[in-house]
């Protein structure tokens, strides 16, 4: 008896060692080639992960950005997508409703997911499918010294410029010497287009669709309330207000206009040719208050992992405030929580970039989280475009309401409801 507890006893100290030293488990992860900034920050999140924990290891390949999508929907087809993927924020509902991954939810809801601001939880059918570590948001950048010298009033959070109001400035700033007082980014093709002005259709209270549903267009993309700002984007280009076709990117930074309609991404470089005299003020409001859109790159989990604990693990390492402060540090990105941006000298409280993160706090709008959104914003841009160009803005808006409805038809309305 002594000896087969002598037996047992060491059988039990065996097994206890071999569990400690086993090998982790791996957990495979893509994400798309960026700038060394950003490729080095995520980096260093690895390996802070793997230096923490010995359960599981995660291994990441980069992909190309002009193939990702590509090589993310034939792995998605052949289930060979890995457990953990960055993924565009308006794609997300589309691998969500395809069953390519699975909800953030129950036992795979990461921890620090109710404290990310609107535009860094991606959702469909009111189910949590991914996060994001940064995020990006829409202004009017300006400089203080042109605002004061043509005596102009710098728009504030609480009181934004009116789109009346703004349209008047720019004509203003028109008689007293700029050719295009507006830069809207106008060579810009492709996502742009919705991101930057479908925000001013829900500022109105219009919308590319209506969101009780997201089964119904027609009322909404062409109501009244979006031919409105329809027209008054036209305006810009027929009042010469903005350039129709710009010849360079630079009317902003080489003073030839007074306003420019970008994302926070120009910031930093601006922050370095302007200094102190660069403004960032709120987009102008079209009813009650702006609205900006909202949502970048996230991360989500294969329906295919196999190991869905260590992915929920490793994101909810990401996002924590700590992670999300780090990667914003390195990058200069927008973080995604206000605990992450206070920890950064760039956007905590009074510093420079804060107001980016207040106005996607307060103004952030995300883009429709359906299926569909793809022809959406394909419907929206060309409308836009021939708009423009000098098209009749209720027959665009209505060319785009028919093109979207009737993909909607093909496709179920995509799993919703009317």
């Amino acid at each position: 008896m002594r000896s087969l507890g002598l037996s047992l006893c060491l059988s039990a100290g065996f097994l206890g060692l071999n569990a400690a030293t086993a090998a982790p488990i791996d957990i495979k992860v893509w994400r798309h080639e960026t700038g060394d900034s950003d490729m080095q920050a995520s980096a260093g999140a690895e390996a802070r992960f793997n230096s923490r924990q010995a359960a599981y290891r995660v291994v990441t390949e980069t992909l190309p950005q002009g193939s990702y999508q590509q090589a993310v929907v034939a792995a998605a087809m052949t289930k060979k997508l890995p457990c953990v993927l960055d993924l565009d924020q308006p794609t997300v509902p589309n691998f969500a409703w395809a069953g390519h991954i699975q909800a953030l939810e129950g036992a795979l809801r990461p921890a620090g997911a109710d404290a990310l601001i609107l535009g860094a939880r991606s959702t469909y059918r009111h189910r949590l499918y991914a996060v994001g570590q940064f995020d990006v948001a829409l202004a009017l950048l300006a400089r203080k010294s042109v605002l004061a010298q043509h005596g102009v009033r710098p728009a504030t959070i609480n009181q934004p410029y009116s789109a009346e109001e703004f349209r008047n400035i720019l004509r203003k700033l028109k008689r007293e010497g700029f050719n295009y007082p507006l830069d809207l980014n106008a060579q810009w093709g492709g996502e742009w287009v919705s991101y930057a002005f479908s925000p001013w259709l829900q500022s109105a209270g219009a919308d590319l669709i209506d969101r009780r549903t997201f089964t119904v267009v027609d009322g909404h993309l062409n109501s009244e309330a979006a031919l409105t700002v329809v027209d008054y984007y036209r305006s810009l280009f027929d009042e010469r207000l903005a350039a129709r076709k710009p010849v360079d990117d630079q009317s902003f930074p080489s003073g030839r206009a007074a306003f420019h309609y970008t994302g926070s991404w120009a910031a930093k470089d601006y922050r370095k040719a302007i200094g102190a005299d660069l403004a960032i003020l709120p987009p102008p409001a079209f009813g009650a208050r702006p609205r900006i859109g909202a949502g970048s790159w996230q991360w989500a989990v294969a329906s295919s992992c196999p190991h869905p604990e260590g992915a929920r693990r490793f994101i909810e390492h990401l996002i924590s405030t700590d992670e999300i402060a780090a990667f914003s540090r390195a990058t200069g990105l927008m973080p995604t929580s206000e605990a992450a941006a206070d920890a950064t000298d760039l956007y905590r409280k009074g510093a420079f970039g804060r107001d980016f993160f207040e106005f996607a706090r307060t103004f952030a709008v995300v883009r429709p989280e359906t299926p569909g959104y793809p022809m959406i914003s394909s419907s929206f841009e060309r409308a836009l475009k021939d708009v423009r160009e000098g098209a009749d803005a209720a027959e665009a808006l209505d060319r785009a309401v028919e093109a979207i409805q009737q993909d909607l038809k093909r496709n179920r309305n995509y799993g919703f409801q009317p």
